[in-house]
């Protein structure tokens, strides 16, 4: 399992159903639309702290991130 893809569709499935832009993510996240766009992606390796502020700003837990049954 690909925990880059992983961790990229839950933040998409996230930020999607609270109807959330990658634009808004990013100003609440304090990361880039390009670095958001490329966590969703799978192109990203975050470290733990951005785990936590992406999942801060999702109003959602690092470990809600790396569920795998979420899918």
């Amino acid at each position: 399992m690909d925990m880059r893809k992983l961790v990229g569709w839950n933040v998409e499935r996230l930020r999607r159903a609270q109807g959330m832009t990658q634009e808004q993510l990013a100003e609440r996240s304090g990361f880039s639309q390009q670095y958001i766009s490329g966590l969703e992606n799978g192109r990203r390796n975050p470290t733990v702290v951005t785990l936590y502020e992406i999942a801060d700003a999702l109003g959602s837990t690092p470990v809600e991130l790396l569920a795998a049954g979420a899918q």
